[in-house]
């Protein structure tokens, strides 16, 4: 555990304990505090990126500059930064948005399997209102070792596609879609409710939380 001010308590052995390290949620944090703690993780974790998520636009701007001596990648679309060499990828997730419009979640989705060392593939906007898109990178999309599917309105990409894969699927609803979709909750509903037998669901917008599902499936399969 490293104290950091009298803010935060990082868990510096959480990657020893379960293969994924502490990742910097920055939302609610004030952008000091939050490029405070990915100094930290370096410091403390050299042998790992460090990874912020959902982080506001002065933590965007400013992260290359306060890490001017290693490397950053920021994503304005996933709202995530990264400092640090990234580990070489290992297998290969897919990760596929039914809209354009589930880009972002999607995208912190790849941002966290780039620093957990996971390889991935992103299929923008193949969703079930033209499953012509779907089936013209199926083959693709089969060659993965598991799928995350990011979708809003109703949420039926996940149960399709779980229904065409041998590989592991985790959905993700999204917060998108007219009324009735309800912030996301129509999505999470039809995903929970799935007749696709094996379809595991993260909550509303998780595209960290199914980045590391995966990645540990990936893990698995490896051997570790």
């Amino acid at each position: 555990m490293a104290q950091v001010g009298d803010f935060a308590r990082l868990d510096v052995g959480r990657r020893r304990r379960t293969g994924v390290p502490e990742v910097v949620y920055a939302d609610g944090k004030t952008p000091q505090q939050t490029l405070q703690l990915l100094a930290e993780l370096r410091r403390r974790t050299p042998d790992s990126p460090a990874l912020a998520t959902r982080c506001p636009e002065e933590v965007l701007r400013e992260a290359a500059d306060a890490f001017a001596d290693e490397p950053v990648r920021v994503d304005t679309r996933a709202r995530t930064v990264t400092v640090g060499p990234l580990p070489a990828p290992r297998g290969t997730v897919a990760v596929l948005t039914a809209g354009t419009s589930d880009l972002p979640v999607a995208r912190e989705a790849v941002a966290t399997l780039d620093a957990l060392g996971t390889g991935s593939r992103l299929f923008a906007d193949v969703g079930v209102a033209g499953l012509s898109r779907l089936l013209s990178v199926l083959a693709e999309v089969r060659a993965a070792d598991c799928a995350i599917v990011v979708a809003g309105m109703d949420g039926a990409l996940p149960s399709v596609v779980t229904g065409l894969l041998a590989a592991p699927v985790v959905g993700v609803p999204a917060s998108v879609g007219y009324g009735f979709a309800d912030g996301g909750r129509a999505a999470a509903g039809a995903m929970l409710a799935s007749c696709a037998p094996g379809l595991t669901v993260v909550n509303i917008d998780n595209g960290f939380g199914a980045a590391v599902h995966a990645a540990k499936i990936v893990g698995v399969r490896d051997g570790e």
